[in-house]
């Protein structure tokens, strides 16, 4: 079942490079208390997750800042390595948005977000989708009709409608 405006965000671990190298994120003590946005996408290096989904929230990162965003966070079924290597190519690292890997899908199937399309090469990924949570209840979702679209799920729609 896809999570839903009103829904809590489960929990779970996710993992993110450090200095020292993959370190594990408790999601629900990144979300307790604290107002974030969080979007997911198909892949790290994919066409439109590097060319319009990701610039999205660098470009509007401060801006989610002055509306009371803790932190504009990144998901994708990708290990850290690539996640933190995406982030230094993309500038997300320097914009300060924080680039977490699902490696086994874990999260986003828990979301209900997942997808899979063979012909592409894309087994167990994340659906296009961007939601804005307070102290970890979903307040704004949007989720993309195809994972080829940025739209309802690009940074600057979120910022409209939360």
């Amino acid at each position: 079942m896809t999570i839903s405006v009103g829904d809590t965000l489960p929990g779970g671990t996710v993992l993110e490079l450090g200095a020292e190298g993959p370190a594990s994120v408790d999601l629900a003590t990144k979300f307790k208390g604290r107002n974030v946005v969080l979007f997911g996408l198909p892949g790290a290096y994919t066409g439109v997750c590097t060319t319009a989904h990701v610039p999205s929230f660098i470009r509007t990162k401060d801006a989610f800042a002055a509306k009371g965003v803790d932190e504009v966070i990144c998901v994708s079924v990708n290990d850290p390595f690539v996640m933190g290597a995406w982030a230094k190519d993309t500038g997300a690292d320097v914009a300060g948005l924080s680039m977490l890997g699902d490696a086994e899908g874990t999260f986003i199937k828990a979301l209900g977000l997942d997808f899979t399309a063979p012909p592409a090469g894309l087994i167990g990924r994340s659906k296009r989708f961007a939601l804005y949570a307070e102290d970890g209840v979903v307040k704004v979702l949007q989720v993309e009709t195809s994972p080829g679209e940025c739209t309802v799920s690009a940074g600057e729609s979120l910022l409209e409608a939360i």
